[in-house]
């Protein structure tokens, strides 16, 4: 039997602990027992409280398990105190979510229904409200939105309605956010890091390091001479580049692939020395030259003017093709510049050295029309020496304009040597030296005043040409006839001509058409 004093002090101890409890608070409770519809929690009272089994999840449901309650009610009709499981996780959910919303934290979320204007979203048991206009599901199905989990932020809360807003695009971009951040903060010039090739152009290609974007210049990208970037990446290829620079302030990040390679240039001058021979494949054709891969990332030029001693090289794709093998003379090193002079023509003998001995002053030769220019054209000679006729060595006595008025290409033409000058590499040769100098004989044919019938070749700013024999033109000054007269002047019309100059020297007669 309890002494009055214990039953006071007990009275005392119960009294005190209903006080501590009060409807609407949340408090630890211990699984005690577990029936079919109900579980008993033990709360530290007098008597026990019953929470319908449908509140728990099946993870909850273990013998001597602490959870939280809140408190409906201190004592039913039956005398039990009344816990709701439910009630105290939302009452918890919420505070965590407004402690999400004011830190701006990304929470889990599972997509449960399509509602109009958007989706309902259960984000730590409460029942948010996801815009599609901040959903990001474009073009994504149904099927695989509706009950899948994502990542949300909480944009706004109604704490009087209980009411939420979720974004999954600024969800996205956070991360996004959050990725470049830690991806800035381990970036370190030289390292080498793995990248998704986003974008080509013609000057190099952007590579994405992880929600980093870096430019990988052309320049970077290989040893080796490229022409554009496509020739080395593609868009959507994983590659391994090195970090060149950082610019933190820029958001610039400049990238390297070539460097994760030794450069081959390095030790260029002990592999390749000036006069030695080496063979190598053609990769590129300029109008000034052709570029030869000698080794892997090391290339060289051969500059038209090292093609040949003698042919005069108009275009270089008649005499090369990408992939020929050619084998050249090295010229030069330098490694600094990283340049390599080659040559074609110094594997051969020098014909020029004994052009002036193979081919005398007034001799006769033959050879092959390969050009033209306004003012004459190139033969091809023996020992692959070309020469040139000037306009003005084609005929005596008639005036040619072009010099396809008298040769065709790939004529075989004989010639007689004006001149040669082996250290010009020039060869001056002539037609009209074949046959004598008919001008003594002109000079007595048509003496001065001697008036003949001609016919108008071409009317110029400065004279009138006309031709006395099929052979034979002479020029009639503007001053020697007059103005209106000229005017109405055209190829093949008559005219009467006076001799008034005859040059023996400079081949040239000299006519007059005044009152006549």
């Amino acid at each position: 039997m309890l002494t009055a004093v214990e039953r006071k002090e007990l009275e005392e101890l119960y009294n005190q602990s209903i006080k501590i409890m009060r409807e609407g608070d949340i408090i630890k409770g211990r699984v005690v027992s577990i029936s079919q519809n109900d579980v008993l929690v033990d709360v530290g009272f007098k008597s026990e409280g019953i929470v319908a089994l449908s509140q728990f999840q099946q993870s909850d449901l273990v013998i001597n398990q602490e959870l939280d309650f809140f408190v409906d009610s201190i004592e039913d009709d039956a005398g039990a105190i009344v816990l709701s499981r439910d009630k105290a996780m939302r009452l918890q959910s919420w505070d965590k979510i407004l402690k999400s919303h004011q830190d701006g934290d990304l929470n889990d979320g599972r997509v449960i229904k399509k509602v109009k204007g958007g989706f309902l979203v259960d984000v730590m048991g409460i029942e948010g409200f996801l815009p599609a206009s901040l959903s990001s599901f474009k073009n994504v199905q149904d099927r695989d939105i509706l009950g899948k989990g994502f990542k949300f932020k909480i944009i706004k809360v109604n704490s009087l309605r209980r009411s939420v807003i979720v974004s999954r695009r600024e969800a996205i971009q956070k991360e996004k956010d959050e990725a470049k951040a830690k991806i800035w903060h381990e970036l370190k010039i030289g390292n080498i890091y793995s990248g998704l090739v986003k974008a080509i152009t013609d000057f190099g290609a952007f590579v994405d390091l992880g929600g980093v974007d870096g430019l990988l210049h052309i320049t970077d990208m290989s040893w080796s001479k490229i022409t554009h970037p496509s020739e080395i990446v593609a868009i959507g290829a994983r590659i391994e580049v090195m970090i060149l620079n950082l610019d933190r302030e820029s958001g610039k990040v400049s990238l390297g692939l070539k460097q994760r390679s030794p450069d081959p240039w390095q030790n260029v001058d002990e592999k390749f020395t000036p006069s030695a021979r080496i063979k190598g494949k053609v990769v590129n054709i300029l109008p000034y030259g052709v570029f030869v891969e000698l080794d892997k990332g090391i290339e060289g030029l051969i500059h038209v003017s090292e093609i040949s001693w003698a042919k005069r090289i108009n275009n270089l794709s008649e005499m090369f093709a990408i992939g020929d093998m050619v084998e050249t003379q090295i010229l030069n090193v330098d490694r600094d510049a990283r340049r390599i002079s080659l040559s074609l023509k110094q594997l051969e003998q020098n014909p020029w050295l004994e052009a002036e001995e193979k081919f005398p002053v007034n001799s006769k030769a033959q050879g092959k029309v390969r050009g033209f220019t306004d003012y004459g054209a190139f033969v091809e000679l023996d020992s692959n020496l070309e020469g040139m006729i000037h306009v003005s060595d084609m005929s005596w006595t008639k005036r040619i304009a072009h010099p396809q008025e008298v040769l065709k290409k790939g004529q075989k033409v004989d010639v007689v040597v004006l001149s040669v000058d082996s250290q010009n590499r020039r060869i001056a040769l002539g037609l009209k030296q074949l046959q004598n100098n008919p001008w003594p004989e002109i000079a007595v044919k048509y003496p001065l005043d001697t008036v003949c019938d001609s016919e108008v070749v071409s009317v110029t700013d400065f004279g009138v040409f006309v031709k006395l024999e099929p052979e034979l033109e002479g020029l009639v000054f503007s001053n020697e006839i007059e103005a209106e007269r000229t005017a109405t002047l055209k190829p093949g019309d008559k005219i009467k001509v006076k001799v008034i100059k005859v040059d023996v020297e400079q081949a040239k007669i000299g006519l007059s058409a005044k009152g006549l």
